[in-house]
Order: structure tokens, then C-alpha cells, then sequence
């Protein structure tokens, strides 16, 4: 058992970032892929709910309506964090690209990624289940996170 511990430990050091010998592009390119990946798969879980949508049912009201909201606690947490590891993804790709030529584009993207996903959540989500305030509050905890941070550091840098 301690033998198969310590080789766990030593395969996990093993891909661990190394800045004497991982070079900053690569890991930049890595993040950034791994961003991307997040955003989508966050965006996609959005058009397609844990457990799809109705598709026919007695009470009208329910076509299109995701078949988990009606789960109203589980599907409000679900909800919560796949808002907040798509901003946090978002927030990541728009910083790793900031100086690209084309970063304008890409925040227009993500934006209108941002306003899609909002609209295909409302899409499948009951009127009165989910608080519109409530979820772009959500959307913008890491972004006023983020905020807090360098404002911090800012704040401190000046005093030394």
C-alpha cells in the first residue's frame, strides 16, 4: 500500500508545472486550451440539461423545460456552479489572449458566448424558478474576484 502511494505521488510530481523546465508558451497554450475546453463544455451542458428536456407532456407548460429544474435545489446548484466555472473560463481565455492582435474579437465572442448561454438557460428554464439577477451576479463572481485581487495588490505594492 505505501509503495503504491509513493508511486502516486511521484507520477502526480512528475506532470506538476516545473518552471525551471516547462516553458511559459507552452504553459500559456495548455491553460488556454484547457480554458476553452471548460467554456464549452459549460456552454453545451446549458443547451442540453442533465436529463434533456420535455418533449411532450399533458401540461403544455413544460415543453422545452429542462426535465432536472423540476428538481428545483439540484438543478439551482448545477445551475450555480456551471455559471461560475463558464465565467471563470471565460475570464481566463480573455486574459491569456489579451495581448493577441485579435483580442477585440475575442471578447466580443465571449460576450456573445455569454448572452447565448444566458438566453439558452432561460430557454430551458421554468419562469419562476431562476432570479435573472440572481444568475448574472453569479456570472460575475470571478470577474469581481479577480477585481478584489489586484486591487489588493495594488493597494499594497503602493504602500511598500
Amino acid at each position: 500500500m505505501i509503495n503504491l502511494l509513493s508511486t502516486s505521488k511521484s507520477w502526480y510530481k512528475r506532470f506538476q508545472y516545473d518552471e525551471n523546465v516547462d516553458k511559459p508558451g507552452n504553459v500559456q497554450n495548455i491553460m488556454l486550451l484547457v480554458a476553452t475546453l471548460i467554456a464549452f463544455i459549460t456552454f453545451q451542458a446549458s443547451v442540453t440539461p442533465p436529463g434533456g428536456v420535455w418533449q411532450e407532456d399533458k401540461d403544455e407548460n413544460r415543453v422545452g423545460h429542462a426535465i432536472y429544474a423540476y428538481q428545483s435545489t439540484a438543478y439551482y446548484v448545477f445551475l450555480i456552479a456551471n455559471t461560475i466555472a463558464l465565467s471563470a473560463s471565460v475570464l481566463v481565455v480573455t486574459s491569456l489572449t489579451y495581448r493577441f492582435s485579435f483580442h477585440l474579437e475575442i471578447i466580443i465572442a465571449t460576450i456573445s458566448m455569454i448572452v447565448t448561454y444566458g438566453l439558452a438557460v432561460f430557454a430551458v428554464t421554468p419562469d419562476k424558478l431562476v432570479n435573472f439577477r440572481f444568475v448574472m451576479f453569479v456570472a460575475a463572481v470571478p470577474f469581481i474576484i479577480r477585481g478584489l485581487i489586484q486591487l489588493f495588490n495594488t493597494v499594497f505594492r503602493s504602500n511598500k
